[in-house]
């Protein structure tokens, strides 16, 4: 592929800098692990300044600079934590020695339009590292629960065993006694017939609304839209102690229905909002079209305009689906004890006693999760390339 920009070596009076403040970046991880963050920082940005400089100075070849840089930090690595601290260490070494490179050889101008100024290009970058850097932030808690759900002790914690990689520290027992246990196969019961009927719910009533939303002639629809989508807006302890005060006086609170519609009522919002995302492009030349040769609205609504909208009414779905699967204020609030669910089950083990096998549950859930939002995608783009758009 032909380079946007013409590349070139760049001066060590940018390179060690930034080598630098890479360094002391990760160096306030692994400082702050071992007891001294700022001994960390330092460390950290004086030795990636150091392999800078040493690699501009020597003129050094990148392949065997890069493969000692690995085997240098994994010895480190093992030699601070073990067998996963060589395994950080070698990606970080593998890291340093490409991004030094990187730098030096001016690579990071190749992909950037020539004209942009230096300002430019470092809020190029800096956007993205800021991105990855959320994203890490947020994905870290999932990646930590996930592995400790195959611990063999009842602990919260990676044991020794765990650590060193020894196969008796992993065991299977946590997901047993999810399968096995009473309390917890009744909890999943009940999220699975309650999570499927809210969705319908939200479902049908989301998309009409969606669809009445739609057209130009609605009066007062912008204020509609507030109100309809105020439940994913308004604080959830709020909703959840409205909804109970409410079905209190009908006579809902503590039934299988009043938490069926509470959930219905969170997952409206989703479904609302994304059948309107799709609604944008939707040629409405089709139905009159539709009904200038004789078909009733609800043939036209039918084979007309459902197929077309059926990405974004999945889509909304599936959120829906997902929010009731994993609600458990708002049935704290409105359900009652035969209507535990599983994330109220998970709130139990958490507060009266502490249960491993919430990390096995946590896990299944985040699987599940995983599952359905890669079909949104999936969905999303067909919904795209149905409307002629760019999947990107």
């Amino acid at each position: 592929m032909v380079a946007l920009t013409p590349i070139s070596r760049k001066p060590i009076s940018f390179v060690a800098p930034v080598m630098a403040a890479a360094g002391a970046f990760f160096g306030i991880f692994i400082g702050t692990a071992n007891g001294s963050t700022l001994l960390g920082f330092l460390i950290g940005g004086a030795l990636l300044a150091v392999i800078a400089v040493a690699i501009m100075k020597m003129d050094l070849p990148e392949k065997p600079v890069r493969w000692g840089l690995i085997v240098t930090f994994a010895v480190l690595g093992f030699s601070l934590g073990g067998i996963p601290g060589a395994v950080v260490g070698a990606a970080f070494g593998w890291f340093t020695g490409w991004f030094a490179y990187w730098l030096f050889e001016g690579r990071y101008r190749a992909k950037v339009a020539p004209y942009l100024t230096s300002g430019q290009v470092l809020w190029h970058f800096a956007f993205r590292v800021i991105c990855g850097a959320i994203f890490i932030f947020l994905i870290t808690p999932i990646l930590v629960v996930m592995p400790l759900s195959f611990n063999a002790e009842d602990f919260f914690t990676f044991t020794p065993e765990m650590l060193r990689f020894d196969p008796d520290g992993y065991s299977l027992k946590h997901y047993r006694d999810f399968f096995t246990s009473d309390a917890w196969q009744q909890s999943l019961w009940n999220s699975v017939t309650i999570a499927p009927m809210a969705t319908i719910l939200s479902v049908g009533f989301g998309t009409l609304a969606a669809i009445g939303l739609s057209q130009p002639h609605v009066p007062f629809r912008r204020a509609i839209m507030a109100i309809l989508i105020s439940p994913m807006i308004v604080p959830l302890i709020i909703s959840a102690a409205g909804m109970y005060f409410f079905y209190s006086r009908i006579g809902l609170q503590g039934t299988y229905l009043g938490v069926v519609l509470a959930h219905a009522a969170l997952g409206i919002p989703f479904v609302i909002i994304t059948v309107t995302a799709t609604l944008v492009g939707f040629d409405n030349s089709l139905t009159r079209a539709a009904a200038n040769m004789g078909a009733d609205p609800v043939t036209t609504f039918f084979r007309v305009q459902m197929p077309l909208i059926l990405p974004g009414v999945i889509s909304g779905g599936l959120f829906a689906f997902i929010t009731s699967f994993d609600e458990v204020v708002v049935v704290l609030f409105v359900g009652s004890a035969s209507q535990k669910t599983l994330p109220w089950q998970m709130f139990i083990g958490l507060r009266e006693q502490i249960s491993p096998t919430i990390l096995a549950v946590a896990t299944i859930l985040v699987v599940i999760s995983v599952c359905l939002l890669t079909v949104v995608e999936m969905l999303r783009r067909r919904s795209e390339r149905l409307r002629g758009m760019s999947p990107g």
